[in-house]
């Protein structure tokens, strides 16, 4: 114990050198080895791979010293690992093999799945799942359908964007997002999709509880410091606890589908396997 809480005051110290500016200034333009832990070197090719072309001195300067303290950290563990865990400890084999036999596996599946996926999903399927599993799409936040705008306090548009983005009238609500278009700071709709409410949220920077009570007759409204009103009006709303509308789940339904197909995939390629093995004498069951 001594000797590993010696060898980290060690390293605390050659990672405090590592660190100085000058240190990492000449890195960067003098020698080849750059850091030495033990007989483990860093070079400077290596260093400079990592360092996107482009940046600037100083971010190059700063680059550098976190990954020579990651890479001196890493060699320091590694060394005082090798010292510490006995032989049995330090044998890994097993564990590598297990994993590359993992990594096989995954990888042929993956081959196997994509070559024969079918991921055309069609609307009629959708309809059908969601008929028979709508008590997975309850509601755990509002959807809504909205339009939002950021918007000077002071603009002259903004009266008559506010008159023509609660209409229901097809022409007012195209006015009112060509005004919103060509006037806001900022613009966003969605009028023809549901979007959780904490999609709107965001653009109040708050929670999605907070936007509910500032919500009257389904306008949300906000004005800071600098004179910009941030503006939404809600047109629909389904509230949290309710099943979700059949839009609003039918990319999680189509993923839903897709993934029990690889599943069926996957599971008809363990049995034929296992058959086919049988069937050519690969498997033999010893009683």
């Amino acid at each position: 114990m001594k000797r590993i809480i010696h060898t980290i005051a060690i390293l605390g110290i050659v990672l405090s050198a590592l660190t100085s500016c000058r240190a990492i200034s000449s890195f960067l333009n003098d020698d080849d080895a750059v850091a030495e832990v033990g007989t483990a070197r860093l070079y400077r090719s290596e260093l400079n791979r990592l360092i996107p072309k482009g940046v600037s001195y100083e971010d190059s300067v700063r680059l550098a010293r976190q990954y020579i303290n990651t890479w001196a950290l890493d060699e320091v563990f590694l060394n005082i690992a090798e010292e510490q865990l006995s032989k049995a400890e330090k044998d890994v084999t097993r564990e590598l093999e297990d994993y590359r036999r993992s990594l096989l596996k995954y990888r042929y599946e993956q081959l196997y799945v994509n070559e024969r996926l079918d991921t055309a999903v069609s609307d009629e399927m959708v309809e059908e799942y969601f008929a028979l599993h709508g008590e997975k799409f309850v509601l755990q936040r509002p959807v809504v359908k909205a339009r939002y705008l950021r918007i000077a306090s002071d603009s002259p548009s903004l009266a008559k964007i506010r008159k023509k983005m609660s209409s229901e009238e097809v022409q007012d609500l195209v006015d009112a997002d060509s005004l919103a278009y060509s006037s806001a700071l900022k613009f966003s709709t969605w009028g023809n999709e549901w979007i959780d409410i904490s999609t709107l949220a965001r653009e109040f920077m708050t929670d999605h509880a907070s936007v509910m009570s500032m919500m009257r007759g389904g306008w949300v409204e906000s004005t800071d410091t600098t004179g910009t009103t941030s503006l939404a009006y809600i047109s629909e709303i389904i509230r949290e606890g309710n099943i979700a509308p059949i839009e609003y789940c039918s990319p999680a339904i189509k993923d839903m589908i897709i993934s029990a197909r690889k599943q069926t995939l996957i599971t008809t390629l363990e049995q034929d396997l296992l058959n086919d093995a049988r069937k050519t004498g690969q498997l033999v069951i010893i009683d």
